[in-house]
């Protein structure tokens, strides 16, 4: 009989995601396909560049992005970029409110409000006909000072100009 093998943490284990902090996030579409738009060259004749064309599915998850902010009390939705199968964001867990528990906590841990985000852009894109947006799970990175803030603003920002070299990179 084949052993199944072990799986990695996907979190940092015992680290506390609803404490105060800044959040690296990457979630991929589902067998990432190029669901979110398509690259294409911007018209700058002195350094040309890449842009994102988005989909009508890339638009939904770019504006509930945006809406993080008037839906939780503590949580910030930063620098943003979307990918033709996935999406970049910063996340900002404010101080304030309370931590943990259940229901009504005014600042979730980052696994639910990614988990709400995910819910809500899929239950908007399935009135398209789309059954499956994102993949499983996510990828995350504590930021812990401000020059890795900066360092991963800089990526946010140049992304689409390196799509060909992106580590998710598919045709």
């Amino acid at each position: 009989m084949k052993e199944k093998p072990v799986r990695k943490p996907l979190r940092l284990g015992g680290y506390d995601y609803s404490q105060a902090g800044c959040y690296f996030i990457t979630i991929c579409t589902y067998n990432r396909e190029h669901l979110l738009g398509r690259i294409v060259g911007a018209d700058d004749s002195v350094r040309p560049s890449m842009i994102i064309e988005e989909s009508e599915i890339g638009r939904i998850a770019r504006v509930c992005w945006s809406k993080m902010d008037d839906i939780y009390e503590t949580i910030r939705a930063g620098k943003f970029c979307i990918m033709p199968n996935h999406i970049h964001g910063i996340i900002f867990i404010e101080q304030g409110g309370h931590d943990g528990g259940t229901g009504g906590q005014s600042r979730p841990p980052l696994h639910k409000v990614l988990q709400e985000y995910k819910s809500v852009t899929t239950r908007m894109c399935f009135q398209m006909g789309c059954q499956k947006i994102w993949q499983r799970s996510y990828h995350d990175h504590i930021i812990r000072n401000e020059a890795e803030y900066q360092h991963i603003w800089r990526y946010i920002d140049e992304n689409p100009a390196r799509w060909e070299e992106d580590v998710y990179f598919k045709k």
